[in-house]
Formats: structure tokens, C-alpha cells, sequence
């Protein structure tokens, strides 16, 4: 309040004195600039949102942790949320001699919501970290086969006090990360150490980067505005007091430790560091004592072979002695070993093998240098692909930077841009071509699984698992084979402008420029780019500015991507593109103009997801050829004209929303009459216009997929055809009306919900298909399902399909199931298989005796962070859990026992248990079964028990000697 006084203060002297003409100017801005300040912090309100939703499903999942920039983030986005709401309602309909010097307040105001969404966004490289980089965790990995000796001496160094600093060289494939993920995992009992953290430098080195890498993994946070050298000082303050192993894997440049921040390793500190890298000297600079990785022998290679083609081939008559050759023209590389395995597996044909071992000695007999060495190896894998279209799209994993983790949505989308999958009936056809292609290159070990995704929304959009290519893997398909093609990859390299003409590949066709800080392109590109097809100059973030003449010369372009740039305005020669076919503009949120795309007769994709416009762009009712239309969040844009829709005849995919009194809403019959759509997004205000919609197009959603937004939800899921995500949105006394076949359903911050969910939304019918549901952060849930005489037989239908119940921040949740004069149906929960509850502070008691019958197909429980929790199971009598494979419990700090006094859980079929901070638990109750002659046998498929050791050394477990060989101590 004190800042508005003075400022009303500050106009008075404004207007009488010689600055009257700001003044005046500055009234006329008054109200555009509140409107900016509001639409900002909408759009830091949808950001905070998605963060916290990815959140809350990596932590939900178990094993992930949330940096500590993110942390200090959402608390700065959550204080700025409070201070400039009250604001804009203090500020609407102020007198107009205020305004002038209020003016100055707002614009303040909008430079630090500005700020905020600025550094929000640049958290790409993922909004959690994995607890096993942080805390010594395991990291999933490849089994070792022949470099035992050079695991153990680099583990005698690690326990020694003479060797600080250990390098560990070796050519690119050899095994070095793979060594290091395995000493990593047996560093994880290790007392001597209090952290091990797993951080991948990559090339170019970032100090930047990695300082943060580094102090998230300590469970700190640097200052993003203080200069390099007051960070390292930091950095290293932070170290120092704790004993920590780090493994800094695939270095490529020289660097000082004192510059990063890292202290030195030494007898007095009782702290490693370990560094992977290609190069020894890299390694000698550092001072490493060296550890050089040897490729392994003709024996241990055979073996690695064999174990990843199949062990069948040593039946087919006339190929073990094709085999040894084979093997000894991979040259002990076991990246080369399991990639050419891997594209020979399910061969038997004798002849076939043969060929093979005549193409790979035919590329090796080539080879110039240690580079050379491994490439003409995974040549030959790449050789084997089946198609061209095969190849082309592994090639396309390339264009990203080194280490990036893309999800498989992602990647489709790509190539389907590139028209790599074309010639299909439809966009689903043309996605499951997609999945099996990636599902071929990650069998030939050309692409390889991730466990996080690199780009911002990581859980909501990924809409599944990603995946990376290995660095000697992308070097190849870069040098080895991209400049055959004309291909030019510069992704992630810092490069603040465009190579000079000296630098370009000779006929470039393809361009990757993604993830630099590209500030200005030239007039035009150089004579030898005359047939580029492709340009990426995505996620360089202080690009705002296209010359008109820039797309003059190079009218063969079919791909345009300036995703999130900061371009104002795009060129009218644009409109000169006609072999233009995907212009990707997602996030451009300054883009205010696009010329006219009439021309763009073959434009096939127009994506503005998120952009600045304000008008649809002139003439897109004439792109008779779009298939994919992605307005979502384009907060400025107010309406579609009639009759632009109905001419887009091709489209298969629409984004659209239906915001704040827009006029989109009245378009909702002209996209009914779209007969080839196949998928549409789709955003609301509120309920009402919600339920108008499902209410309106009952036929309509069967017949395409859907993912709908109602409230601040900003993404969808996308992890099934039929999703409904509702956020921060007032639901009152309307009931939400589902849509029939809705197989995902989340609800976030819903405002003013009745106690359970089936008083909140219409369970009682429709949405009989639904799969999954997850209710997070909501003040009046106090059960899931609330049953009454009268509705008992009639709700239940809607949840016998429910295979995910994600329970999340319920203050007031007490119970799952509440019963008044009725008896639980036997058919509820039926088919549920995973039951996650988190932060559920209310909650004493999980399950009840009755609801035994309702958990019969149970795979996985999770209950973490309820700090009421006293028991899971509420019954003294056997519970039995027949399926149940996955117990995790969490920071429950008040649990005293897994079930009632004397109460026996039974679950035959667990595989893993996992106790973490639970201090009062006294007794575990789970039944052991029993061998044929009655002595109690381990549970057949039980793998791991992962506890606290000082838990488990107190707890009450029957036969606890015949778990002991399953036990893994978990860290602090």
C-alpha cells in the first residue's frame, strides 16, 4: 500500500511540473501495461503449475529429488503471486492523474514477473534430479563381462589415501561410463563416503552448468547472477564440508577444479574425484593418476557378443567359426560388440552371416585413426538398417545437441515434418510407424532408453520414456555419415552467430543450429546453401530478428524451425517458401506479426503454441494441405473468423482454446465437420463452458482422441487417447461432467470441491472407460468415494476399470473408500494396479479389511510424506495381496506398524520393498510363504529390500536371517 501512496505522490509533482508529456504518455500506456502485467502472471501462474506437476509425478514415482534452483524458484513465484495480485485489484479503475507515476510501479512489476518466467524456462536440463546422481542410489546399467581388473584397481584407489584424482581414458566405446555406473552402484553401501555424485560434462564445457549440476546434487543452490569466480568460492564452501566421491563422465575439455568450485581431493579432505574421458591428456593436465581402459579379449568379446544376439547362434551348424571372425573385427570394443549384435539379431541364415562378415572387413580395412576405428564398426550396423527411411530417421536423432534425452512424441513429430513417415491412411498410423522405428534402432543399440527428458516439460508433454543417442553414436552419425548426406550439425555449441562461409558443409541440405545463442542471422546464407530443406535455429533465445531478405535464396526450405526465439515479427519473403511444409513457432511468446501464407499452398504444419499473436496469420483459410494447427495459449489471440476452419479439410490435429470470453467457443460446430481430424486439444476457461462442450459432442469424441484442458491446465498428458486435465479452477455446486470414453483424469487445486470425487464429478455415469486418476493438492477431498444406500450400486461401474489412483497433497483425505449405510461393492478398485498417496497429512489409516476384496489385482503401492500415517492395513487379521509386487513407504513418521496389532500381510509375488524414514516402525508383518516340507522360504520373486540400517537391525521381521541376502542399506 505504501508503494501506491508514494507513487500518487510522485503524480502530483509530475503534473505540475516540466515532465507533464511522460506523464501523459505514460497514462496512455497505463492500461496496456496492467493488461501485460496480468497476462504475465497468468502465464508464471501455468509455469509454477507445470513445475509443480512434474514434481510431483517424478517424486510420486520414488527415486527423485527436487533441485534446489527449483525449489528456490517456486518459492520466488509463489511470494511475487501473493504481492502483485492484491496489486492489480488495488490498481483496476485508479484515477487518471494516478496513473503516470503508477505506471513506472506496474512496469516494475512486469520486469520481475518477466525475470521469473525467463529463469523458469530455462530449466532444460530437467526440473529433477535422480537421488542415485545425489545420494549413491543404483543407475541402471550393463552388466560388466572383461573389465573386472579395471574396475577393481580404479576401486583400490577409490579406498586408498594415496590417489585424489583418478582418470579413466580409453576410445570412444570401449566401456568407461559403463565401468564407472557399476563402481557407482557399489559405492552405494560405502560409509566412508557421504555423497557420490554422477555428473556428464559433455562438450563444449559449460562451467556454468556444471557449478549447478554440482551444487543440486549437494542439495544447494548458486546465485544465477553472481559472476563465476564468486560462484566457484561458493561451490567450493559447500563441498568442503561434506566426504564425497564425484565421477565427472565423457570429459572432453581442459578445465581447472579451482575454477568450477571443487575442492581438491585429498588425503585431508577424504575425498575423489573421477574423470572419463577419450583423452590422457585431458586426464594429465587434471593431475589424474591414469587408469586406461583396454578393449576386452578375443574370449570375454565372444561372450558380450553372443549374450546380446542370443545363444541360439551357437546352434546353427557352420557359424561358430563366422562368429570368431566376426567378433575379431570388432576389436574388443564392446560398444561396437553389442551394436552389431544387436542388427544381426534373429539372423540363422549361414549365407546371411557370411555377407556380413564380408561388409564389416571391407569397412575396416578403411580405418585411419582411433575415431575411424569405432565409426566403420557402427557403420556397418547403420548399413544393416532395413530402409531408407530407417536410416534417415536415425540420422535425425543427431540434430540435437550431445546428451540431449528427447521423448519419443517429440521425435515422431520431427519426422513426420521431414516427410520421413509419409504415404500412411492417418496421423495414428503414421505415430505407431514412429514407435516401431525407434523400438528397431533401440534394438540395434543405435538409440538407447533414458530415464528423464531434457526438454521443460518433462512429465506432462514427454507423454512417454525418452531416449538418447550414445556420443560415439551421434559422432558417427554426424562425421561418419551426416556429411555424406549434406548434413551441417552445430546444435549446443555456443555459437553466438552463423558459421562464415568457409565453415559450411558443401551443399548443405539439412542445418541443425538448436540450443546455441545465435543473436542475428545475415542477409542471406552463403551459394551453398541453395538446396537446404531444413533450418533449426530453435531454443536460441535472444534471436528476435529475421532480415527480409534472408529467405531469398534458399526457396527449396521444407522444414522451419524458430522455436522458442525471441522473433517479433517473421519476414513477407516467408511467403515466398511454396515448398514450405512444417513452420514450427511454438513458444515464439514476442511474435506479434506472420505475413501472409496464402502462397503456402503445401504447408502441411503451423504450429504457434504459445506465440504472441494477435490475429490468425492472413490467408490460412487457404492451406488446404495443413494437418497439424496448433493455437494453444496464444493469449492475445481472441477468436478464429467463421468459416477459416471448414477450408482446412486435411487437418488431422487441432489446438485451439476456449479462454476469457473469447470467441473460439462458437466455432466448436465448424470443428465437428472437420472429417479427417483425428486428435484434438482443447482448452477452457471454466466448467461451464467444459460441460457445454461434452454436453454438445457426445457422438463427436468417439469418433477422434482428446486431450482437454479446463482452468490454468497448460499441457495435457498425452499419455493416452482420451485425457481431461482440470487446474486451479472453481468447480462449486456444477458437477464436471465426464466424457464417455475419458480414460485419464487429473484434477489439480480444484477450488470449492465437495468432499469426495464422486460428488465432484458425474461418476455415476459415462466415463466408463476410465484407466487412470489423479487428484493432487486440494483442500476438501476427504475420501475418493463416498457411498450412501442410494449410490452405492450406482458409482462403482466408473471405477471398475481404474488401474492408477494418484492421491497428492489432501490435507483432509482420511479415508479411500467412506461407507454410511451401505456395504462396500466387491467390484470397486477391481482392477487397480498401481495406489500412489503422497503427502496426505490427514490420513491414519490406509486400507480397512473391508476393501481386501477390492485390491485383489494390487501391483504396486506407494505411500510417502503423510506425517499422521499409523497404519497401512487397519485389521488384525490376514490381508492378502496376490499380486502385489512393489512396496514403497516413505517419511512417515507416526507409522508404528504396516498392519494392526497381530494383522499378517501376505504377498507372495513382492519383488521389491523399500522403508525409508519411517523411525517408529516397530513390526513388518509380511507373511513368508512356506516350502512343501512347512519351513518358511524367502518370497519367490523378490529381488531387493532396501532399508535404513539402522531400521532394519530394530524392526520386527519373522525369519529375518533368510531376507538377509536381499538386503541394500539405504544412505542418508
Amino acid at each position: 500500500m505504501a508503494e501506491i501512496v508514494g507513487a500518487i505522490f510522485g503524480a502530483l509533482g509530475c503534473i505540475c511540473g516540466t515532465s507533464t508529456c511522460n506523464c501523459i504518455d505514460q497514462h496512455r500506456n497505463f492500461n496496456d501495461d496492467v493488461d501485460e502485467l496480468r497476462r504475465k502472471l497468468d502465464n508464471l501462474t501455468s509455469q509454477k503449475q507445470d513445475i509443480e506437476s512434474s514434481i510431483q509425478e517424478a517424486e510420486a514415482r520414488g527415486g527423485q529429488m527436487v533441485g534446489q534452483r527449483v525449489q528456490e524458484w517456486l518459492k520466488q513465484a509463489e511470494e511475487i503471486n501473493v504481492e502483485v495480485r492484491p496489486f492489480l485489484e488495488k490498481v483496476q479503475g485508479v484515477k487518471w492523474y494516478k496513473r503516470a507515476c503508477l505506471d513506472r510501479l506496474v512496469c516494475r512489476k512486469i520486469n520481475m514477473v518477466k525475470e521469473l518466467l525467463d529463469n523458469g524456462s530455462s530449466f532444460l536440463e530437467g526440473l529433477v534430479i535422480e537421488r542415485a546422481l545425489a545420494h549413491g542410489n543404483i543407475i541402471p546399467t550393463e552388466n560388466l563381462v572383461g573389465e573386472i581388473p579395471t574396475k577393481e584397481e580404479i576401486w583400490r584407489y577409490l579406498m586408498g589415501d594415496e590417489v585424489g584424482m583418478i582418470g579413466v581414458c580409453g576410445i570412444g566405446g570401449v566401456g568407461k561410463t559403463t565401468i564407472m555406473e557399476n563402481l557407482h552402484n557399489d559405492l552405494k553401501g560405502e560409509t566412508r563416503f557421504e555423497k557420490v555424485i554422477w555428473v556428464t560434462v559433455s562438450h563444449p564445457l559449460n562451467i556454468f552448468k556444471l557449478q549447478n549440476k554440482i551444487a543440486d546434487a549437494m542439495g544447494e543452490r548458486l546465485r544465477d547472477d553472481e559472476e563465476e569466480k564468486m560462484r566457484a568460492a561458493e561451490l567450493m564452501d559447500i563441498m568442503r564440508r561434506r566426504k564425497f566421491v564425484l565421477i565427472l563422465d565423457d570429459v572432453w575439455d581442459k578445465f581447472s577444479l579451482k575454477a568450477v568450485g571443487i575442492p581438491d581431493p585429498n588425503v585431508q579432505s577424504g575425498c575423489k574425484v573421477v574423470v572419463t574421458s577419450r583423452s590422457i591428456e585431458v586426464c594429465s593436465y587434471l593431475c589424474c593418476k591414469i587408469v586406461e581402459v583396454k578393449p576386452l579379449s578375443q574370449e570375454e568379446s565372444l561372450k558380450l557378443f553372443v549374450d546380446t544376439v542370443g545363444d541360439g547362434v551357437l546352434q546353427v551348424p557352420g557359424l561358430e567359426e563366422i562368429l570368431k571372425l566376426i567378433v575379431e573385427e570388432c576389436a574388443g570394443l564392446p560398444l561396437a560388440i553389442v551394436v552389431i549384435a544387436g542388427s544381426m539379431r534373429g539372423v540363422d541364415d549361414v549365407n546371411v552371416w557370411r555377407n556380413a562378415l564380408t561388409e564389416l572387413q571391407v569397412r575396416v580395412s578403411s580405418v585411419k585413426d582411433s575415431n575411424d576405428e569405432i565409426f566403420k564398426r557402427l557403420r556397418f550396423s547403420f548399413d544393416r538398417l532395413d530402409s531408407l527411411q530407417v536410416k534417415n530417421c536415425f540420422l535425425y536423432c543427431s540434430f540435437f545437441r550431445e546428451d540431449y534425452v528427447f521423448s519419443r512424441r517429440e521425435l515422431i513429430e520431427c519426422w513426420i515434418d521431414e516427410g520421413l513417415i509419409d504415404g500412411l491412411p492417418s496421423r495414428e498410423a503414421a505415430c505407431n510407424r514412429g514407435h516401431a522405428i525407434i523400438d528397431r534402432l533401440e534394438k540395434n543399440f543405435l538409440l538407447e532408453k533414458a530415464h528423464s527428458i531434457s526438454g521443460f516439460f518433462m512429465n506432462i508433454r514427454s507423454g512417454s520414456a525418452g531416449v538418447k543417442m550414445h556420443d560415439v553414436v551421434r559422432d558417427m552419425a554426424i562425421i561418419g555419415i551426416g556429411l555424406e548426406f549434406g548434413y551441417m550439425i552445430k546444435a549446443g555449441m555456443n555459437l553466438v552467430e552463423l558459421p562464415d562461409e568457409h565453415g559450411w558443409v558443401k551443399d548443405t541440405k539439412k542445418l541443425s543450429l538448436m540450443e546455441n545463442n545465435i543473436l542475428k542471422v545475415p542477409l542471406s546464407l552463403p551459394p551453398k546453401c541453395l538446396s537446404l530443406s531444413t533450418l533449426i535455429l530453435s531454443r536460441n533465445p535472444n534471436l528476435s530478428e529475421i532480415p527480409e531478405s534472408f529467405f531469398g535464396e534458399i526457396l527449396a526450405l521444407k522444414v522451419l524451425d524458430l522455436s522458442n526465439t525471441a522473433i517479433e515479427t517473421l519476414p513477407n519473403s516467408i511467403s515466398k517458401l511454396e515448398n514450405l511444409s512444417a513452420l514450427r513457432l511454438q513458444h515464439c511468446m514476442k511474435l506479434k506479426y506472420l505475413p501472409s501464407l496464402a502462397n503456402l499452398r503445401g504447408l502441411k504444419k503451423l504450429d504457434l503454441h504459445e506465440a504472441g499473436i494477435e490475429v490468425v496469420p492472413q490467408g490460412m483459410g487457404m492451406l488446404i494441405s495443413l494437418e497439424y494447427l496448433d493455437l494453444l495459449f496464444c493469449q492475445n489471440l481472441k477468436e478464429i473468423p467463421t468459416g477459416i476452419l471448414p477450408n482446412l479439410s486435411s487437418l488431422q490435429y487441432l489446438g485451439v482454446c476456449c479462454l476469457r470470453g473469447t470467441t473460439i467457443i462458437r466455432n466448436l460446430e465448424e470443428v465437428a465437420r472437420l472429417k479427417k481430424l483425428e486428435t484434438l486439444e482443447c482448452q477452457f476457461d471454466g466448467i461451464q463452458d467444459f460441460n457445454y462442450f461434452v454436453n454438445k459432442f457426445k457422438d463427436f469424441q468417439s469418433a477422434i482422441a482428446y486431450s482437454l484442458g479446463v482452468g490454468t491446465a497448460r499441457d495435457m498428458l498425452r499419455q493416452s487417447k482420451y485425457e481431461l486435465v482440470i487446474a486451479e479452477c472453481e468447480i462449486g455446486e456444477e458437477c464436471v461432467v465426464l466424457p464417455n470414453n475419458l480414460e485419464d483424469l487429473w484434477i489439480i487445486r480444484g477450488k470449492n470441491m465437495r468432499s469426495s470425487l464422486n460428488k465432484t464429478v458425474m461418476l455415476e455415469m459415462g466415463a466408463n472407460e476410465l484407466r487412470r486418476c489423479r487428484i493432487n493438492d486440494s483442500e476438501e477431498i476427504e475420501c475418493v468415494v463416498e457411498l450412501d444406500s442410494s449410490s452405492s450400486s450406482l458409482c462403482c461401474p466408473v471405477l471398475d476399470k481404474l488401474e492408477l489412483l494418484n492421491l497428492f497433497k489432501l490435507p483432509k483425505l482420511c479415508e479411500l473408500v467412506r461407507v454410511e449405510g451401505a456395504t462396500t461393492p466387491p467390484h470397486i478398485f477391481s482392477n487397480l494396479k498401481e495406489l500412489h498417496i503422497w503427502k496426505c497429512s490427514g490420513m491414519r489409516k490406509m486400507l480397512s479389511l473391508e476393501l481386501q476384496q477390492a485390491f485383489q489385482n494390487l501391483e504396486e503401492i506407494i505411500v510417502g510424506c503423510c506425517s499422521q500415517m499409523e497404519e497401512i492395513i487397519a485389521s488384525s487379521d490376514k490381508f492378502t495381496f496376490p499380486k502385489l509386487r512393489i512396496l514403497h513407504l516413505m517419511d512417515l513418521p507416526e507409522l508404528k506398524s504396516i498392519c494392526s496389532a497381530k494383522g499378517v500381510m501376505v504377498c507372495d509375488s513382492i519383488e521389491k520393498i523399500q522403508i525409508w524414514r519411517c523411525r517408529e516402525l516397530k513390526r513388518i508383518p509380511v507373511q513368508l510363504p512356506l516350502l512343501d516340507n512347512g519351513q518358511p522360504s524367502p518370497p519367490p520373486h523378490l529381488r531387493e529390500i532396501r532399508i535404513g540400517e539402522a531400521l532394519w537391525k530394530s524392526v520386527e521381521w519373522d525369519h529375518k536371517n533368510l531376507l538377509q541376502p536381499f538386503l541394500i542399506y539405504l544412505q542418508r
